[in-house]
């Protein structure tokens, strides 16, 4: 009887884990880009990007994450420990 109620107690979480990792598979492939970028570039490198008009692509995926809250809030999930670590390491962040 306790076996039937774990499995059924479990199975919902896990079915939600599952979705929720399904369910942005173009924000996986842009977000693993991002970290690469900050992970593979130096700090010079960096700041000469900062000041760069950003590509058409680049807007376009920006005008994205500032029209879904939901996308926008599981990319900085993704992407802000590596960046916040080299910005730091930048000197970019106190």
């Amino acid at each position: 009887m306790t076996k039937r109620f774990w499995l059924f107690a479990a199975l919902p979480a896990l079915l939600f884990a599952g979705l929720s990792f399904a369910q942005f598979p173009i924000l996986d492939m842009v977000a693993g880009k991002v970290v690469q970028k900050y992970e593979q570039s130096t700090c010079e490198q960096l700041w000469v990007k900062k000041g760069q008009p950003k590509s058409p692509q680049e807007q376009e995926v920006i005008a994205r994450l500032r029209n879904d809250p939901a996308l926008r809030t599981e990319f900085i999930n993704r992407v802000a420990a590596p960046i916040a670590n080299k910005m730091f390491e930048c000197g970019m962040i106190p």
